[in-house]
């Protein structure tokens, strides 16, 4: 009892911490003027207050949540048992799309790591909308909006969420506030894992919002360092394809930038 009151009081205070407003980062700002990118990051420290954003308009406005749903697509659908596992495997259906990484059997760990899109779809039907309508609710996780197609609604613009929401989510997962199990986090932990070094751990999404215009690119998660833990969330308006790389580099510079990692 004593633990989960602990846990709550982090949570309060870290959710305090992101709400006022922040005046604009003007070493953020370089980093997208340099790649001439409309976007926004938030970067937030769970222990001492610190909060640094680029764009506050941007960072309050709701995009399509695209592959970044996975990360709470993954807990409902362990928590649902729809899939048991990391390594249970997701049979491929023999289509051939256009991403080559699709093409074979998928574990969860490996649809993850590769944002494949025909796994998360199957699951979704085996989770099946009224349950998602729950867990997100539950969640405060972004906007749905109503009617939606259950394999399609974080694809497709049903389900939009704010940078600020995306950070504020994230410290969710990580306090383990969120109805869910600890085997769902656990697994959720060991495959949302992009780096490890010495002095830092990161986890992490991406997503890439095809289906709406303009187009959306996104890059949220956190990291573990030595004496803190600090969640961000990017988003850019994708240009075209080659804009893809900058979620990811954006976000490491302006990590380095502000302290964060070396």
């Amino acid at each position: 009892m004593h633990k989960h009151m602990s846990k709550l009081f982090i949570l309060f205070l870290a959710l305090l911490w992101s709400l006022p407003a922040v005046a604009e980062d003007q070493v953020l700002a370089r980093l997208f003027l340099q790649q001439r990118l409309d976007g926004t990051i938030v970067i937030s420290s769970l222990h001492n207050g610190k909060n640094f954003i680029h764009n506050d308009l941007r960072a309050n406005q709701r995009f399509s949540t695209a592959s970044t749903f996975k990360i709470m697509n993954t807990l409902i659908a362990l928590e649902e048992k729809a899939i048991s596992g990391k390594d249970e495997v997701l049979k491929w259906d023999g289509h051939i799309y256009d991403f080559p990484d699709w093409n074979h059997d998928q574990t969860l760990e490996s649809a993850l790591k590769v944002s494949c899109v025909w796994c998360f779809q199957e699951l979704a039907r085996r989770v099946g909308a009224e349950k998602y309508r729950s867990y997100l609710r539950k969640a405060a996780y972004g906007v749905l909006r109503e009617p939606f197609d259950e394999t399609t609604f974080w694809l497709d613009g049903s389900l939009q969420i704010s940078a600020i929401e995306q950070v504020n989510f994230l410290k969710k997962v990580y306090l383990r506030t969120l109805p869910f199990s600890t085997h769902s986090y656990e697994t959720l932990r060991q495959v949302m894992l992009v780096e490890e070094t010495p002095s830092y751990k990161m986890w992490a999404k991406t997503g890439w919002a095809t289906r709406v215009n303009p187009q959306v690119g996104w890059y949220v998660g956190y990291i573990e360092t030595t004496t803190d833990v600090w969640f961000f969330a990017t988003n850019i308006e994708v240009r075209d394809e080659q804009d893809l790389p900058l979620r990811q580099q954006l976000t490491r510079d302006a990590l380095q930038a502000k302290g964060v990692i070396k």
